[in-house]
C-alpha cells in the first residue's frame, strides 16, 4: 500500500508516497510523549500563542490551501478557502475559551474542601478523512491542544500532501517539536500504533465501517475514544415552509464539497400537498449547477474524490433504479476524464431497500413524500443513521414537538446542518458516538479528576 496524490480532475498521478517504517513510527511516538511532559505544564497563554498565530497564517494562506484542496480531493476553490477560513475560527475560538473551559471548579461535599480538574490525557491519534481534509483536523486539533494534549494525525492516503502542509503550518505557527506530527499508515499499522502505552486516546472522522474496525482495537486497549461517522440525514419541508429559501438551501446542502459530506442532505422528506411545486424549484437549483474542474474559480460541483467512490456511488443508484426509483433529473458531467458524477434526484425509491439504508456520497438527492407529521417521523428515522436533520417549518408549536422524536445528534429548524466551533458536533446510532466541538469537545480528552480534602 503507498498513499496517493491523484487529481480528481484529471485522474493524473501526482505523487506516490510510501508508509511510514517502523523506525519512523518509533520515533514518532517517542517524540509526541516527550513532548507531552512540557506541552501540558505550559501555560493557556503559552499554548494559545502560536494557536492564534495558526489563526493568522489560515487567513493569510486561504487560496493556496483551497488551490491545493482542489487539486488533491476535488473540493471547488471557494469551498476551500471557506474551510481554511473555519479552521482560523475554530482555532481562535478555544485560544480564547480554553482556559475559562477547563478552570477548576469547587464542588460541595462532607470535607472541607472539593474540586474538580481537568488535566490532558497524552498523545491522541486523530485518523481523518479527505472530505474536508483541513475542517477535520482542525476541529480536533484546536481543543486538543489547548487542552494539553498532543496530536499525532493519521491522515487519509488520498491526501498526504495537505496532511504535510497541515504540519509545515502548525511548525511555522511556532508549536514545538513533537506536539503535532503525522504518520501515513496502514490500518495494520494504525491498530499497532492504537494499542502502544503512549496513545492515550483516539478519534475518528470516516465511515461507519471504519469507525467499527477502530474502535474494536480502541476498545480491545481500552481507549477513550470519538466517532464522528457516516450520515444519511432527513431534509423536511412542511407547506408553511419559506420553499424559495428551503430549496436554495437544500441544494447546497446536498451539493456543498460535490456532495461528499456526512451533514449533506440525503433524503428530501416533502409534504404531499407542495410535492410538486417542491420538484419545480429542486430541478432549477440543480440544473444551475456549474460543473467542471475544480481548479476553476467557476465551479459549483467538482469530481468525487477518488474512482472508486465515483463507481461505488454508480453501483448504489442503478441498484435504487432496478428496486423502481425513477430519474427526475440528472445534470451533465465533463468527459471523459476525472470521477466526476452527475447531480441527481431520484423519486420513488423504497426507503427499505438495502441501498436506500446507506450513505450515497456524491450528488445524488432521494425524494420522499408524507402525509402527517407521524409518517414524517417515522421516514426521518428509518435509517441506520444519526447524524442530522434539517427541517423548514414556521410552526413553532411544531419544532418544540419534533425536535424530541428526531434521532440524530444535530436537529436544525429553517437552516441546513453544520458544525460550529461553539456547539458540540456529533451523532447516534451508526453515526458514532462521543462529541466535537464546544466545551464538550475539549472535555473528551482531558481525565476529570475529582479532589476531596477532608
Amino acid at each position: 500500500m503507498r498513499y496517493e496524490r491523484r487529481n480528481p480532475n484529471t485522474g493524473e498521478l501526482l505523487r506516490s508516497y510510501a508508509l511510514a517504517s517502523q523506525t519512523e513510527i518509533e520515533q514518532a511516538l517517542a517524540r509526541g510523549d516527550a513532548a507531552f511532559s512540557a506541552w501540558r505544564a505550559a501555560s493557556f497563554a503559552q499554548r494559545a500563542a502560536p494557536m492564534l498565530r495558526c489563526a493568522a497564517l489560515l487567513e493569510e494562506r486561504a487560496e493556496t490551501y483551497a488551490y491545493e484542496m482542489a487539486l488533491e480531493m476535488g473540493k471547488p476553490l471557494a469551498e476551500g478557502v471557506a474551510e481554511a477560513k473555519k479552521c482560523a475560527w475554530v482555532c481562535r475560538y478555544y485560544a480564547e475559551e480554553a482556559e475559562e473551559m477547563l478552570r477548576e471548579v469547587p464542588h460541595l461535599s462532607d470535607g472541607s474542601e472539593a474540586f474538580v480538574l481537568y488535566e490532558p490525557l497524552g498523545v491522541v491519534l486523530a485518523i481523518m478523512p479527505w472530505n474536508f481534509p483541513f475542517w477535520q483536523v482542525f476541529r480536533f486539533a484546536a481543543p486538543t491542544l489547548m487542552a494539553g494534549n498532543v496530536g499525532l494525525l493519521k491522515h487519509a492516503p488520498n491526501t498526504p500532501y495537505l496532511a504535510e502542509q497541515i504540519v509545515s503550518l502548525l511548525q511555522d505557527a511556532g508549536f514545538p517539536e513533537g506536539v503535532f506530527q503525522q504518520l501515513r499508515l496502514s490500518n495494520a499499522q494504525a491498530a499497532e500504533v492504537i494499542a502502544d502505552p503512549r496513545v492515550a486516546a483516539v478519534t475518528l472522522t470516516g465511515s461507519t465501517r471504519a469507525g467499527k474496525a477502530v474502535a474494536r482495537v480502541g476498545g480491545e486497549a481500552l481507549k477513550p475514544m470519538v466517532m464522528e461517522l457516516g450520515g444519511s440525514d432527513p431534509f423536511v419541508v412542511f407547506p408553511d415552509a419559506d420553499l424559495a429559501r428551503a430549496a436554495q438551501h437544500g441544494v447546497r446542502s446536498r451539493c456543498l464539497n460535490n456532495g461528499q459530506s456526512c451533514i449533506a442532505a440525503k433524503r428530501f422528506l416533502i409534504h404531499r400537498s407542495i410535492e410538486a411545486q417542491w420538484i419545480d424549484a429542486l430541478r432549477e437549483g440543480m440544473a444551475a449547477l456549474r460543473v467542471g474542474n475544480a481548479c476553476e474559480p467557476t465551479t459549483q460541483i467538482g469530481p468525487l474524490a477518488r474512482a472508486d467512490l465515483r463507481d461505488s456511488l454508480a453501483t448504489q443508484v442503478q441498484a435504487l433504479k432496478e428496486a423502481g426509483a425513477s430519474v427526475l433529473f440528472e445534470g451533465d458531467i465533463p468527459k471523459p476524464h476525472g470521477f466526476f458524477f452527475p447531480p441527481m434526484i431520484l423519486r420513488g425509491v423504497d426507503p427499505h431497500h438495502p441501498a436506500s439504508q446507506e450513505e450515497l456520497f456524491g450528488p445524488v438527492i432521494t425524494l420522499y413524500s408524507f402525509e402527517n407529521e407521524e409518517e414524517m417521523l417515522y421516514l426521518a428515522n428509518a435509517t441506520p443513521y444519526g447524524l442530522g436533520a434539517s427541517l423548514w417549518t414556521q410552526d413553532t408549536s411544531r419544532i418544540r414537538r419534533l425536535v424530541g422524536r428526531l434521532n440524530a445528534g444535530n436537529v436544525f429548524f429553517n437552516g441546513m446542518v453544520k458544525s460550529d466551533p461553539r456547539l458540540p458536533f456529533g451523532g447516534t446510532k451508526a453515526s458514532g458516538f462521543g462529541r466535537e466541538l464546544g466545551r464538550e469537545g475539549i472535555l473528551a480528552f482531558v481525565n476529570v479528576k475529582s479532589v476531596w480534602v477532608g
